[in-house]
């Protein structure tokens, strides 16, 4: 296996497609060549897919409406013009009219570099330059058959009422969470989401509220670590007019507007000690006084919460209490970071780029294999909602109808991988300079003290053994000198 084959190798699910055979076999790719050498070539390349062959525009779009391949490639010098681009792009755009999810990699020669480029520019998917490697061309269209697997997979989640909590997902890990939403959602259990910022709590939080009895009632938030400790329980509670300095009139708390529906507790993990005890007492009671009210006001709410914090290491700091936990977390659920939901980087990041090329006009509609890549290559720390903002500017900062990794401002995985191999030799490097301070130490101490090997063992903190031994590693003598190598 080359470097660039161990750089880009995939599940075995990379290699499926949606458009198998018919018989359920090997997924299909056209091959449409006018050349009968470059087709027996090809049809012998692509081992693990059903290869079919065309000669022109014309036998292309039978074998397209009657197989449907996922993966096409396209040779641009098409007869009767076999001169130039006119009848390979025609070629194009009858396939992409029959399927528009198609992945055309256009093959061409050196020469005809511009017209790839306008291709691409037209729907194609990639292009790649005769003479043809075929080690690079089966990469190209490994990756074209995952790519359109995961658009596949986007559409149909989008297109699934009956499983849409708000998030995209074909991540094993990530519908276990939502299967979990579905069993908890018809009851009142309090529930604590946990997770990294950015993987999406207020998602889920609202999916149990929709998904709900009380989808009918308020969904109230409210971010306990975004609002001073002096206001936050005039938020939560309410207050009376004239309860303190200000307060020119009553005001409900959000746990007063929640009632009937759903609260969402959005990091508790930073709720002030001093306020533990009176949420407390209201998931007891369920019930609040206003500040400086007087009258007990009962409330019938579902509580949710969230939060980044391990909060059973805050209980045993002392800094959030144990009894107030088991009150909110009847359900904990866990949401996996970005990183640990297989190539749901990938699926989200074409999402969000559909999502904003439409709502600023933009011409940014697809991304490419390289960023693809990169996206998977990259730790994404702040998950979706870093994912979010870096393809919101590359949509907002391009020009073309690709985005690639340079776009989203992320290093190439190759970068990655050279980043990789850097930290390794910098790993022996260190090894390397432990070994000679271990050698010039004992050199020293031989030097220094005329090579009296029970003065010098005892001077290096060692036995006697285990100095012989060092010597021997080092190819040190009695009267070592390092100076002199001996």
């Amino acid at each position: 296996m080359t470097r660039i084959d161990k750089l880009h190798e995939r599940p075995e699910a990379m290699t499926q497609s949606h458009a198998a055979a018919k018989d359920g076999g090997l997924p299909y790719v056209l091959v449409v060549d006018d050349d009968p050498g470059i087709q027996r070539s090809l049809k012998w390349c692509f081992d693990g897919y059903e290869v079919i062959l065309a000669g022109d525009r014309e036998a292309a779009i039978k074998l397209m409406r009657e197989y449907r391949p996922a993966v096409v490639t396209l040779d641009l010098g098409l007869p009767p013009s076999v001169d130039d681009a006119t009848e390979g792009l025609a070629t194009l755009s009858a396939i992409l009219a029959i399927e528009p999810n198609t992945k055309v990699i256009v093959v061409s020669g050196n020469e005809d570099h511009a017209n790839a480029v306008r291709a691409i520019a037209e729907g194609a998917y990639d292009f790649y330059s005769k003479p043809i490697d075929e080690e690079v061309l089966q990469l190209i269209v490994r990756r074209a058959f995952h790519v359109h697997q995961l658009e596949a997979e986007n559409r149909l989640l989008r297109q699934s009422s009956d499983n849409d909590h708000g998030i995209i997902t074909s991540s094993a890990k990530m519908q276990a969470v939502c299967r979990m939403v579905d069993k908890i959602a018809p009851t009142d259990a309090t529930t604590l989401l946990l997770g990294e910022s950015g993987t999406g709590k207020e998602l889920l939080a609202r999916a149990l509220h929709a998904r709900g009895n009380r989808a009918k009632g308020p969904f109230i938030a409210i971010n306990c670590a975004a609002i001073p400790e002096n206001l936050l329980e005039s938020e939560l509670f309410g207050h009376e007019k004239g309860a303190f300095t200000g307060a020119i009139k009553s005001l409900k708390g959000k746990i007063e507007l929640a009632n009937e529906g759903t609260l969402f507790l959005d990091e508790i993990g930073d709720m002030p000690a001093s306020l533990q005890g009176k949420l407390l007492r209201f998931l007891q009671e369920r019930e609040i006084e206003r500040i400086g009210g007087r009258e007990v006001i009962p409330i019938n709410v579902r509580v949710v919460s969230a939060t980044h914090r391990d909060l059973r290491k805050h209980i045993e700091e002392g800094s959030f209490r144990e009894d107030l936990y088991y009150r909110i977390a009847e359900i904990v659920v866990t949401i996996p970071p970005l990183r640990d939901r297989d190539d749901d980087a990938v699926l989200l990041a074409q999402h969000f780029t559909n999502k904003f090329a439409q709502e600023m006009g933009s011409a940014a509609v697809k991304v490419t294999a390289d960023a693809a890549d990169a996206i998977r290559a990259y730790k994404w720390r702040g998950n979706v909602r870093e994912l979010e903002n870096r393809v919101k500017r590359a949509v907002i900062m391009s020009s073309r109808s690709l985005i690639n990794a340079e776009d989203l401002d992320l290093p190439s995985a190759n970068a990655v991988a050279n980043e990789v191999v850097e930290a390794q030799a910098e790993v022996v490097s260190l090894r390397d300079a432990r070994e000679a301070a271990e050698r010039r130490a004992v050199a020293a101490a031989l030097r220094g003290l005329s090579g009296n090997l029970s003065a010098a063992a005892k001077a290096l903190g060692v036995s006697r053994p285990t100095l012989y031994n060092l010597m021997r590693q080092h190819n040190l003598s009695y009267d070592s000198d390092e100076g002199t190598g001996k």
